[in-house]
């Protein structure tokens, strides 16, 4: 499978990452190993998860999904064959958060840890820690480096003002700077993203894998009514942004390109995003088999400009 480079990291990666933010919430650990299984099967190599995962479950500390992660890599021997990439920053089960010099240096430990491993290849800024200067994590991320606890750095969830000035503190001080960046991004979600954040993204040459591409599930189609959100546990936290004129255009995008193309709407919304000028990999999570069968397909799925300007159409904000 066709692999593209993330920024100037050196890390090359398929074109779908695995989100793994399901791992221990609504898939246990045999489902997510047969989910990761399935994945690198299929040819997928970049695994995302985050020191967060999942803490917002009852009884949960946050951690979880990285555990399920270690073990699996333990068990199969896959760990020079992926891609691990994991994140820092958001409140864990205990109230600690941010992105302090001490507590990144503290927090990687607990990944690798739970990880089973003795090296990040791609470690995030999961939010901004806007109390702080933006050199400051830079600082802690290049001690990390030097030891060779990390391979790249990424952020998540910055606003392009905060992003614009770390990657230039990187420059003018000759820290490591962000490889990367995980934004919300779909074809619902598009504002931000390209309004702001696409701009620095490509002056700067950075890779971005945005997360939610198939916005929580509302681009699979199975949702379509406020009926239907009772569908899934995660329907439910779709609530109903989506369900207005503009949603119901996008999904008619989607049933026209899928029909075309004899595909799924999640495959032809995640080739639209792969179809974008700057965007290095969607990330998309599975709770089975079926499911990462399914969104992998996405990978050789070739819209034609016809298609990308019919779902770039109907999802124009």
């Amino acid at each position: 499978m066709e692999k593209r480079e993330l920024g100037r990291s050196g890390l090359y990666i398929a074109p779908l990452v695995l989100g793994s933010n399901v791992f221990g919430w609504t898939a246990d650990e045999q489902t997510s190993f047969r989910v990761l299984d399935a994945f690198v099967g299929e040819g997928g190599n970049a695994i995302d998860t985050a020191n967060v995962y999942s803490a917002w479950v009852p009884g949960h500390q946050g951690g979880e999904s990285e555990t399920i992660i270690g073990k699996w890599l333990q068990q199969r021997h896959r760990r020079d064959d992926v891609i691990i990439a994991t994140k820092v920053g958001m409140q864990m089960g205990d109230g600690s958060k941010g992105l302090a010099k001490d507590y990144i240096k503290k927090s990687v430990e607990g990944s690798l840890r739970r990880l089973q491993t003795d090296y990040i290849d791609l470690y995030q800024s999961h939010q901004d820690d806007e109390t702080l200067p933006v050199e400051e994590p830079l600082q802690a991320y290049a001690e990390l480096i030097q030891e060779g606890k990390i391979r790249a750095i990424g952020a998540s969830n910055f606003s392009a003002e905060r992003l614009r000035a770390a990657l230039q503190a990187s420059t003018d001080q000759g820290l490591p700077r962000y490889e990367s960046l995980q934004p919300e991004y779909n074809l619902y979600d598009r504002t931000d993203f390209e309004k702001q954040l696409l701009p620095v993204v490509q002056e700067f040459g950075i890779g971005v894998i945005p997360y939610y591409g198939l916005a929580s599930g509302f681009l699979t189609g199975k949702y379509r009514s406020e009926e239907d959100l009772r569908k899934s546990q995660r329907g439910g936290g779709i609530g109903k942004k989506y369900l207005n004129d503009r949603g119901f255009k996008i999904l008619a995008a989607l049933d026209e390109v899928a029909d075309r193309h004899h595909a799924t709407q999640a495959q032809v919304a995640l080739a639209w995003i792969m179809a974008q000028p700057g965007l290095t990999a969607p990330i998309a999570s599975a709770t089975t088999v079926e499911q990462v069968r399914d969104i992998m397909k996405a990978t050789i799925l070739t819209l034609s400009p016809n298609d990308v300007k019919t779902l770039t159409d109907a999802s124009a904000y």
